[in-house]
């Protein structure tokens, strides 16, 4: 299976030259811990986390109204092409230490993410679907 069969289309986004403040208020409002931040092609440049926050920027000092994300941002953005087999997924994101993937198209424009909840939500389905078939 290819990592664009499994990964979440819709993604929270942002770009470099936003402050920091307005995409910790995007990550609350919207639920999630990780932004891909896109040029103006929609190519991802890096991720903003909540890790990236609170230690670049809060324990840092830094104002987040006026600190743009582009200075503490993590980069390079981790990514795989959409037709990437999920076990090559696994292996980069083992690779990069990281749980989630931004997935992109041929021209590299940014089409979803792969989380590692993700696998493991297909692998718990795939194993429950071998249970039954062992009860059989």
């Amino acid at each position: 299976m290819s990592v664009g069969r499994l990964c979440t289309r819709t993604v929270s986004i942002a770009s470099a030259d936003e402050p920091v403040l307005e995409a910790a208020r995007r990550m609350r409002d919207h639920d999630v811990g990780t932004l891909a931040v896109l040029d103006a092609e929609r190519r991802p440049i890096g991720v903003l986390t909540d890790r990236d926050v609170v230690l670049r920027v809060v324990a840092a000092g830094r104002d987040p109204a006026t600190t743009p994300i582009g200075d503490v941002m993590s980069r390079p953005a981790v990514m795989v092409h959409e037709e990437t087999p999920i076990e090559d997924a696994l292996a980069r994101m083992a690779g990069n230490a990281t749980r989630r993937l931004l997935v992109v198209d041929d021209e590299g424009r940014l089409v979803g993410v792969l989380a590692l909840d993700d696998v493991l939500d297909l692998l718990a389905e795939e194993a429950a679907a071998i249970g039954r078939l062992i009860r059989r």
